[in-house]
């Protein structure tokens, strides 16, 4: 599994005070720096949510991201006119549509993907277009895989929250809804990629599950940096990944 590290709370710390002033010389911490700290612990990707609301996350932040990173950036967007400009001006190696609510304090599930097929293929059209592999952002439910299948994407993530969320015999259950997604999604095609409420104790189980390529981890990585330092806790969290 490759680890593709979220630092969106990277920027929440630093919007806690420097709101509308990202390029002041005093403005911390440094989402670059950030960045190239996972990268030299072995992440192999970084991740960004550029949101509407803007609560995190700046467009400059994409842009020089863009520039500066030498892994790969995975811009998570929703499907606004807006954001998608702006993706195509990016032009990252991938982007992964998510749903998003402003009243949210984080993203609460996948995106209907079957419900909004219409809505979705035009954006999954011009950025397939411009070279930018597509995945969206789902419940391990093979109504949206097989959704997301029709619209040609490269990859869906399955959204890990209610595994997460939950303990005992009711974890196990979402374990295993994920397993036979991410079976039926390899058997279409697909990249598989997952990510939501992974932790340093959940990992073990997450590891286990066949035809996943990829981790986007970010919550849990920051936590951990605020004792252990960042690159430690990158360096930590590929150790867990991978199978005894």
């Amino acid at each position: 599994m490759k680890l593709g590290v979220n630092i969106d709370h990277i920027a929440t710390l630093r919007q806690a005070r420097y709101v509308g002033d990202i390029d002041a010389h005093n403005a911390e911490p440094d989402v670059l720096g950030a960045a190239a700290i996972c990268e030299r612990a072995g992440a192999e990707g970084i991740t960004v949510h550029l949101r509407a609301d803007r609560r995190h996350i700046q467009d400059a932040d994409v842009f020089r991201l863009r520039e500066r990173i030498t892994t790969k950036l995975n811009l998570e967007m929703g499907n606004t006119q807006e954001i998608l400009e702006i993706a195509l001006r990016v032009k990252p190696e991938d982007v992964c549509l998510v749903p998003e609510n402003r009243r949210e304090v984080t993203t609460e599930g996948g995106l209907d993907v079957a419900g909004q097929l219409e809505a979705l293929r035009p954006t999954v059209s011009r950025l397939r277009a411009a070279g930018v592999r597509v995945s969206m952002f789902i419940e391990p439910s093979f109504e949206q895989i097989t959704a997301s299948h029709a619209l040609r994407v490269e990859m869906i993530e399955l959204h890990t929250g209610a595994f997460a969320n939950s303990q005992g015999d009711a974890q196990l259950a979402e374990l295993a809804r994920l397993r036979d997604a991410a079976v039926f999604a390899h058997s279409l095609g697909l990249q598989v990629n997952a990510g939501h409420g992974i932790n340093y104790t959940n990992i073990a189980l997450i590891r286990e599950l066949p035809h996943i390529v990829e981790l986007n981890i970010g919550h849990s990585i920051v936590a951990r940096a605020l004792t252990a330092g960042l690159g430690q806790a990158v360096r930590d969290i590929l150790a867990a990944m991978q199978r005894p």
